[in-house]
């Protein structure tokens, strides 16, 4: 449920810089004196060339999900020690049961450890891409910053 929460608003993030590229092509165009040339007073810099951006915008690091990771899980499918869990004195039906029941809940913490593992794993991916999408929305907050200068810039002139 989270995951799918910040898969949209990283999305959300990707859309935001796409139709700013967009604004900032027609503020580029505005900016044009007769619509040909560049005026020196309103030259700017390419934001797309910016380190900060291509930190936040780089290519190939979405994190997105690999569907065969591996699984770190707990010993050799649950199987015990070879002569059981207790030491045998009677040998009668009571030790067999409290080996079993020593098995059944050995099974269980390795159960338990297995889904930590997957939990903190999830939690690890989720990090990396709270960082991302903090990085991203740092990026577009500047840029929206400089297209609202340059647009109130224009207004002025």
């Amino acid at each position: 449920m989270i995951a799918e929460q910040l898969e949209r608003v990283e999305g959300g993030l990707d859309t935001i810089n796409q139709d700013m590229r967009e604004a900032e092509e027609h503020l580029k165009g505005m900016e044009k004196c007769c619509g040909l040339c560049t005026l020196p007073c309103f030259k700017t810099e390419d934001f797309e060339k910016n380190s900060e951006y291509a930190k936040a915008w780089k290519k190939d690091d979405d994190g997105g999900v690999i569907s065969d990771q591996p699984r770190i899980t707990v010993g050799d499918s649950g199987m015990g020690p070879q002569g059981g869990y207790i030491t045998r004195i009677t040998n009668d039906a009571r030790e067999d049961e409290m080996d079993e029941n020593v098995q059944q809940v050995s099974t269980m913490v390795g159960n338990l450890r297995n889904m930590a593992i997957d939990m903190s794993t999830e939690v690890s991916n989720q990090n990396r891409q709270l960082d991302r999408i903090q990085e991203k929305t740092q990026s577009n907050e500047v840029r929206v910053e400089s297209a609202n200068k340059r647009a109130n810039k224009l207004i002025t002139k």
